[in-house]
């Protein structure tokens, strides 16, 4: 019988264990294009090549040096709807960024970004390779290097609020290069959103809003709500509600010293009839409170708080 050399098993072995212990991506993503509203001069079949394409540079990309269980990637998806063709080639729509984060001993995803950006435009040929790189973020050609700058930014944001939901300040890292995205990020005919004077709830804004010292306090809202509050559910749901409650008032008091961040409405975005099932058990003083503070922090939704916790 033909044996293996000593050595070469040993050798093997420890390759296959070091195999198993590879980092393995932190993002589980879904990209949709959707192209209804193109016309019909534009073969279709280049829409469906783009969306294979974005969804491998999502999930085969490693974004951080941290060891990621199956289980614990980030859940999150990226809905590409292309409204109109600027010239050959070029592509303008919106981009709904939906991300979330699981709770503590139970089965539930509690909502970590819901956000639409309505300035996306890019350059993009069929098979063109779909590429990043952090020291060189425009690319040689702005509108084809703004795809994937788009997609990293807000990787790196989904990142940061998912490390900042674990612990305290823990996303600093990721902030910092969305941050970076924003400095280097193209700029050419058609790009918007990367500047402050683009408009008041652009990428710039919301990058600035996290990296800001003096906002520092929203950092503290994030962990305090999820890890203090969403996760403790199951083992004490009355002291739950009072650490989301207590989250809920840090962003007041940000939002008193400093009103109109973009940071308040993209906290809330999703998270609205998360917090009024929260506080249906809640007291009638917790469901008073509640009304106070969130008909005026998630103004869009406000009546809803009022008639579901009345």
């Amino acid at each position: 019988m033909f044996h293996l050399p000593k050595s070469l098993v040993i050798f093997m072995l420890c390759f296959l264990l070091a195999g198993s212990k590879l980092p393995a991506q932190e993002i589980n993503a879904k990209v949709n294009v959707v192209y209804a509203q193109i016309g019909s001069t534009v073969d279709k079949k280049v829409f469906q090549t783009l969306q294979t394409s974005l969804n491998a540079f999502l999930n085969k990309r490693k974004w951080t040096s941290d060891l990621f269980e199956p289980n614990e990637k980030i859940e999150c998806s990226f809905l590409l709807n292309l409204q109109s063709v600027v010239e050959p080639n070029v592509y303008k729509g919106t981009l709904t960024i939906q991300a979330a984060r699981p709770v503590y001993n139970t089965n539930y995803l509690s909502p970590l970004v819901n956000h639409i950006d309505n300035n996306i435009i890019f350059r993009y040929v069929e098979f063109q390779p779909i590429e990043f790189n952090e020291n060189r973020v425009a690319g040689t050609e702005p509108l084809a290097g703004n795809l994937s700058a788009l997609f990293a930014y807000y990787i790196n944001i989904i990142l940061g609020l998912d490390y900042d939901a674990f612990a305290p300040r823990g996303g600093d890292a990721f902030f910092q290069k969305a941050n970076a995205i924003v400095s280097a990020a193209p700029d050419g005919r058609f790009i918007e959103g990367w500047k402050p004077f683009d408009g008041q709830r652009n990428r710039y804004w919301l990058s600035e809003n996290l990296q800001n010292s003096r906002y520092a306090l929203v950092h503290d809202a994030i962990y305090t709500y999820y890890r203090q509050g969403m996760d403790k559910m199951i083992e004490n749901e009355n002291d739950a509600r009072e650490q989301v409650l207590n989250a809920i008032s840090m962003l007041n008091t940000l939002n008193a010293e400093t009103p109109n961040l973009m940071i308040m409405p993209f906290f809330f975005q999703g998270k609205t009839d998360e917090v009024i099932r929260l506080f249906k058990k809640g007291s009638l003083q917790e469901k008073a409170r509640v009304i106070d503070l969130c008909t005026r922090l998630d103004i869009s939704n406000a009546s809803k708080y009022r008639q579901e916790l009345k």
